[in-house]
Parts: structure tokens; C-alpha cells; sequence
């Protein structure tokens, strides 16, 4: 990636993390392939907006491209020197927790290891152990996975991969902590925490609302008039949906129990709003008989419209 992250995703380097995560979303909808087929350009724009997101949402990485440590591409740049260059020279230990750099969120990552280095010196000179500071880090997880709950891996610097448990119905933003696997502790202390945030991917049909999934439903013409029964998806697997004859566009037919299924909470539903489509070809038969039981009708749907304007 060699665009500015910043401007890729059309902020400005004071954007907040919040402002990140919002042009994110509203960008990678936009750009999804799955949801514009007929763009070929879907697929670049979204791997960009997907990697300028990656290097900005993490507040380590956010801060080495701002200080010019790394490229937009996350590619080191020539080293220059720090303090903690200097520290990893009198403290040969520095160089174990080093690692653990990209994990930090927030601050200078040179005054965070300065005061571990601080912290480790105290240790040693007091004997007492001292519990290791935690550790911060990021995942993305899949829709579906946080919505039914999943099982994943991560690499948590010298602590190596372990498993992480996605609760059913996580939450964009929502932090998981994973006791003892943060920065080791001094003279027997207990090591920190590893606090891990989740970043949820959109999904290219379910939205979720607090505990209810919503779920735009094409239907046909025919099935609009007449009614009858379609399949529809859920996050759980396909049903079987009943159309009421005369549903219009904009009408949310409910799916009880069909949303979220967090542990200890009422399950929620799965809102389906109908949308009517029109073939894509209009054949004569279909447009002689339209035409004909037009003529006899006096109904008009955007008469109320009129007299509000008036």
C-alpha cells in the first residue's frame, strides 16, 4: 500500500479512533465486492481501505507510521535512534520484552519500555516480586463468528499462539482478557494480562442493532401480490418465511428468537425488511396485462403527498 492511510481512508492525522473506525466501516461498504459485482474496481479499493484500517486502528502502529518508524506499507524504515535503543543496551533483558512493542497501545513506545525498565530495576534492587504489565492487542473477527461465537488463534509476541474463545454475540470494540499471558512479572511475580480488542468485519447482508439482526429481503412482483412462502437466511441457517399477499417495500415481517444468543440474555430477533425487485426483463405478456389493469384503477399511492405539500 502506498497511498497515505490518512487519506485513503479521508481523515485528517488528528482523527480519533472512533473516526477511524466509522470511515471504515462506511468505506468497506461502499467498496465490498461481494455487494458491487459489477465493479471492477471493488476489490483494489477495499484491500486498501482494509489495509490502511489495519495500520491505523492499532494506536503502536498508528504511532510508528506517524513518527516515521514504518512506511504505509508497514515496512520498517531506516532505524533511528530512541531511548529504549539505548535501554536495550544496558538491560540485555530489554531485548526479551521487546516483542511486545507492536502490543502497547497508545503512547510513546519508547516511555512505555523506559518504565519497565524502571519497574524491573526497582524489582531487582527490592527483591519483591512484581507483576508484569498487561499487554495490548488487536482482532479482527468475521460476523458470523462473533454473532455465533468461534474459537480462534493469535500470537501474542513471546507468549506464542493460543486460543482465543469468541463469547456468542461479541461486540465491535469489546475487549477479552487472557489471564498471565501479558509481559512476564519480576522475582516470581505473576505475569500481566494479554487484553485483546475485537474489530468486527462487516457482513455483506446481516446488520445487527443491539441484539437483532436486520436483514433486507428481495422479493419478486408476483410474491408481493399473492404472498407466499420464501426462504430466507439467518445467521443460524435458512427458513422458511411466509409473504402476506400485498406486502409492500419497506414492510419488516419479525423472526422471533432469530437474533443474537448471548449467554444470560432474552434472544433477539431478525428484522426482515421486503423489497420488491422487477425482472430484468419485462416480457410483453407481463406488460400487456399490467397495462390493461392500470386503466381500470383509480388508486394512487402518492396522493397523500400531494396534499401534504400543499
Amino acid at each position: 500500500m502506498n497511498a497515505d492511510p490518512y487519506a485513503t481512508l479521508g481523515l485528517s492525522k488528528t482523527a480519533t479512533a472512533a473516526d477511524i473506525k466509522k470511515a471504515y466501516r462506511k468505506l468497506a461498504r461502499a467498496s465490498h465486492p461481494d455487494l458491487h459485482l459489477d465493479d471492477s474496481g471493488a476489490e483494489a479499493r477495499f484491500k486498501a481501505i482494509s489495509a490502511a484500517h489495519d495500520l491505523l486502528k492499532d494506536p503502536a502502529t498508528r504511532a510508528r507510521f506517524d513518527a516515521g518508524e514504518i512506511d504505509a506499507a508497514g515496512v520498517e524504515r531506516p532505524p533511528r535512534q530512541y531511548y529504549r535503543d539505548f535501554a536495550a543496551n544496558a538491560d540485555p533483558a530489554f531485548s526479551g520484552a521487546r516483542g511486545f512493542g507492536s502490543a502497547f497501545g497508545g503512547g510513546d513506545p519508547g516511555d512505555i519500555f523506559a518504565d519497565i525498565l524502571r519497574q524491573r530495576g526497582a524489582g531487582r534492587e527490592s527483591g519483591f516480586p512484581r507483576q508484569g504489565q498487561d499487554a495490548l492487542f488487536g482482532l479482527e473477527v468475521e460476523f458470523l463468528d462473533a454473532a455465533r461465537g468461534a474459537e480462534m488463534r493469535l500470537t501474542l509476541g513471546e507468549s506464542g499462539s493460543v486460543a482465543v474463545k469468541i463469547p456468542a454475540g461479541a461486540q465491535d470494540g469489546q475487549t477479552l482478557r487472557l489471564r498471565g499471558k501479558g509481559v512476564a512479572g519480576q522475582n516470581g511475580g505473576p505475569a500481566g494480562d494479554a487484553l485483546i480488542t475485537l474489530t468486527l468485519r462487516p457482513h455483506p447482508i446481516f446488520r445487527r442493532e443491539g441484539d437483532d439482526i436486520l436483514l433486507t429481503l428481495p422479493i419478486t412482483i408476483d410474491e408481493a401480490i399473492v404472498g407466499g412462502k420464501v426462504t430466507a437466511p439467518t445467521i443460524t441457517g435458512p427458513v422458511s418465511l411466509t409473504i402476506p399477499p400485498g406486502a409492500s417495500s419497506g414492510r419488516v415481517l419479525r423472526l422471533r428468537g432469530r437474533g443474537i444468543a448471548r449467554v444470560g440474555a432474552k434472544p433477539g430477533d431478525q428484522r426482515v425488511e421486503l423489497r420488491i425487485i422487477a425482472p430484468p426483463v419485462i416480457d410483453d405478456a407481463l406488460r400487456d396485462f399490467l397495462t390493461d389493469w392500470r386503466k381500470g384503477q383509480s388508486h394512487d399511492p402518492r396522493a397523500h403527498m400531494s396534499e401534504a405539500a400543499e
